[in-house]
């Protein structure tokens, strides 16, 4: 058994969101209806319920990054729900100043926490169905992470190595890099682990509540997201 801190309790990828900041989520539509018709219609990041279009069968989505540009292939058969929620993140700009901000060496790299804290509690409870596994974790796949069943929201993670062990813990691939996995192999994983799991990494928590402002002051050493585009979109 590894002696990596992730993997001395009941594996939980991301641990989405701990309990003590789902009411923040849960305040994003306290405004009032009219208010958060206003707040949708010009940013439609605030509201997930409309962004779920389907995927195509397969798309690529071109990264550009603080280390460079690397592009994804999804395969929708691999996990649709999966593929359908990531393919209406990168089509409305979700991932746009996105920290990859839990790194680990020989691991994974994980991102999809939204920078402005307004954004994140829109889609902290909106999550998506569980797919079954069809592809395996292996080295440059994209996977959802998650914390149980149905958890799914924003959160994914890039395989640096064969991770196929997760294969059975229910993690569903839904593509793969194509090109730039040199790009990937250089994300920056000086923090490591989050702070709340024995590493120096920033804690969730944190990142819901403060955003890129929190990321910024206290982990500038974080490689992030500049954009991120369906290719041939458009």
């Amino acid at each position: 058994m590894s002696s990596n801190p992730v993997f001395r309790r009941p594996f939980r990828f991301s641990a989405l969101l701990p309990a003590a900041v789902l009411p923040f989520a849960a305040c994003a539509g306290d405004s009032g209806g009219s208010d958060a018709e206003t707040a949708a219609a010009a940013n439609p990041l605030l509201s997930p319920a409309d962004l779920t279009e389907p995927a195509p069968e397969t798309f690529q989505a071109r990264f550009e990054t603080t280390k460079g540009a690397f592009v994804v292939e999804v395969t929708r058969a691999w996990a649709p729900n999966g593929a359908d929620r990531f393919y209406n993140l990168v089509k409305n700009g979700f991932f746009e100043d996105v920290r990859f901000f839990r790194v680990m060496e020989n691991f994974m790299a994980q991102f999809g926490m939204h920078g402005d804290p307004q954004v994140q509690a829109a889609w902290t409870m909106a999550t998506i169905p569980d797919d079954p596994v069809m592809a395996s974790n292996t080295r440059g796949t994209l996977t959802f992470a998650m914390r149980g069943a149905d958890t799914r929201t924003t959160q994914l993670f890039l395989n640096f190595i064969d991770n196929s062990r997760l294969d059975e813990m229910g993690f569903a691939p839904i593509g793969t890099v194509v090109e730039g996995m040199h790009v990937v192999d250089q994300i920056y994983a000086g923090y490591g682990e989050s702070a709340s799991r024995g590493g120096n990494g920033p804690l969730a928590q944190n990142i819901a509540a403060q955003g890129n402002e929190y990321l910024a002051e206290s982990f500038p050493g974080l490689d992030h997201i500049v954009s991120a585009a369906l290719v041939g979109a458009g």
